[in-house]
């Protein structure tokens, strides 16, 4: 398979047309670069630009590509920042902000999946990229503040851990909510206090640790 010309293809169709618009051109120059068959299963690289989750083990998914991009173009990544991502995954995401930041931060609570997403990240020779398995809900307090924070799984309410790491003027992005009724939210913290508004509906697998009363389907 031509999975360059897939991604291509992904870009031209799924991301930039009316209706599913990226309009920010770094992050339609990342996501055509980014090779997110390597962030799948085997079994399924022949469907990795397909504009779909699709599953990586330990009741986890990867995000579909329209979604990573739509939330990055939101979280206005600026190539100074230091982002905090919780919920790692793949590593897909971690890799598109990489290639748009100074450093990014991810933190996934499944050990199996970091040490993957890690092994991965290190073999596509993404430098920047600090991986680290642990509850995401508490953030990375050592590294804190964050000019940015991307949450790629829900909890039931916003995190104070997490608000509490994030720079004043920094923004965060964050579905919140029980499944079938999570929205993202966009966050930004001004003179120590949240400004929220609410962006669409989706649909993210549960935040696990912390403090919260999502459980995990």
């Amino acid at each position: 398979m031509d999975f360059t010309a897939a991604r291509e293809q992904m870009v031209k169709q799924q991301l930039a047309p009316p209706g599913h618009t990226i309009t920010d051109s770094a992050v339609l120059g990342v996501m055509g670069k980014v090779p997110r068959q390597e962030f799948v299963p085997p079994s399924l690289r022949t469907r990795a630009y397909e504009d779909t989750p699709l599953p990586i083990g330990y009741d986890q998914t990867i995000s579909q590509p329209f979604m990573v991009a739509f939330m990055t173009e939101n979280l206005k990544p600026k190539p100074t920042d230091k982002v905090l991502e919780v919920g790692t995954g793949s590593g897909y995401q971690a890799a598109v902000l990489a290639g748009l930041v100074k450093t990014v931060y991810t933190i996934e609570i499944v050990e199996p999946l970091a040490h993957r997403a890690e092994q991965a990240l290190k073999r596509l020779g993404y430098s920047n990229v600090m991986t680290r398995a642990g509850d995401g809900y508490k953030g990375w307090p050592d590294a804190a503040p964050f000019d940015a924070v991307i949450v790629t799984c829900a909890p039931d309410h916003i995190p104070q851990p997490l608000v509490d790491q994030l720079k004043d003027g920094g923004r965060m992005i964050i579905p919140v909510g029980p499944i079938g009724h999570q929205t993202l939210n966009v966050l930004c913290k001004k003179n120590g206090k949240i400004e929220q508004r609410a962006v669409v509906p989706v649909r993210f697998v549960p935040m696990t640790g912390g403090v919260t009363t999502t459980k995990k389907s």
